[in-house]
């Protein structure tokens, strides 16, 4: 009997692409099961355990088991075989829950010709038809670009797609808007941002609130702060280091902010964090964060 793979729902997002063959995807009931054909793909986010397998309902193994049992076949020449990539993603902070709260459950995704998902697809099947050195580093990129390519198309489909995103395709706000976030330390007026989209300062700040729902410099500091949570989580930068990482000229003006915004100061709300993270056993680093949008 052929067993395949079950994956916990404690992972945050999992990608799968179908390079040969077919197989089916479920969460909690084979019945739904989705199917996926060669150059088609699937985003599911965590929560409920799911499974991927050869047929819906199918025996499903973990992933520790499934690689032992699988460790050494060899079908490279079995056309009859089904290949498929899996890639599994951790976020940590403010930016990465962001973007996963933007996601369905699950989400089929079909690369068509022309799409860059497909040309992504096919060149990760030529780079599994040989084993190569470094093969593995090139797998793990470009997976990592087809989950960025994957999530990018997904907000493009959406109705519920995230303002920011809807906005940065708009002429009038994009380089403002990836100004700063490229930036957040600069100290941006709204005449800047203004020039930067090559509009005046009340068409852009009309257009800024009716795309964004809030000022510019609201936004801005919306920013600030979200970058600020996610460096504090890390315990890493000094309070010094993240007040000039996020615009303010001294460790006082941030907490100050700081407190304003989330009514304690960062000190505090940092050992909050770490009390919780250590009795959740999870980690407060970002550095695991598999794709980035900005």
């Amino acid at each position: 009997m052929e067993r395949w793979l079950r994956l916990a729902g404690s992972i945050q997002l999992s990608l799968h692409a179908v390079v040969q063959g077919r197989a089916w995807l479920w969460l909690d009931d084979p019945q739904a099961a989705l199917e996926l054909a060669p150059g088609e793909l699937a985003l599911v986010r965590g929560g409920l355990d799911h499974h991927i397998a050869h047929e819906s309902g199918a025996p499903c193994l973990d992933p520790a088991e499934f690689k032992a049992r699988h460790a050494h076949d060899d079908r490279a020449d079995d056309r009859r075989a089904t290949v498929f990539l899996c890639g599994a993603y951790r976020f940590s902070g403010d930016v990465g829950e962001g973007l996963l709260g933007a996601l369905p459950q699950v989400l089929p995704l079909s690369a068509a010709v022309g799409d860059p998902l497909h040309d992504v697809v096919a060149v990760l099947s030529r780079e599994l038809a040989a084993s190569e050195p470094g093969q593995q580093t090139v797998l793990d990129r470009l997976l990592d670009v087809l989950l960025v390519l994957a999530i990018r198309t997904s907000f493009k489909r959406s109705d519920s797609a995230p303002r920011w995103f809807r906005a940065a395709a708009d002429p009038r706000l994009s380089a403002a808007l990836q100004a700063m976030h490229d930036d957040a330390a600069r100290a941006w007026t709204v005449p800047e941002l203004a020039s930067l989209s090559g509009l005046s300062r009340a068409a852009f700040a009309r257009s800024f609130r009716r795309a964004l729902g809030q000022a510019p410099m609201q936004y801005l500091t919306d920013w600030r702060m979200t970058l600020a949570r996610d460096y504090l989580r890390t315990g890493e930068p000094t309070l010094a280091q993240v007040a000039a990482r996020t615009g303010y000229a001294s460790p006082y003006a941030f907490a100050a902010a700081f407190r304003r915004h989330h009514g304690r100061p960062p000190g505090l709300w940092r050992e909050q964090q770490a009390e919780r993270a250590a009795l959740s056993g999870d980690g407060t680093g970002t550095s695991g964060d598999g794709v980035h949008f900005g």
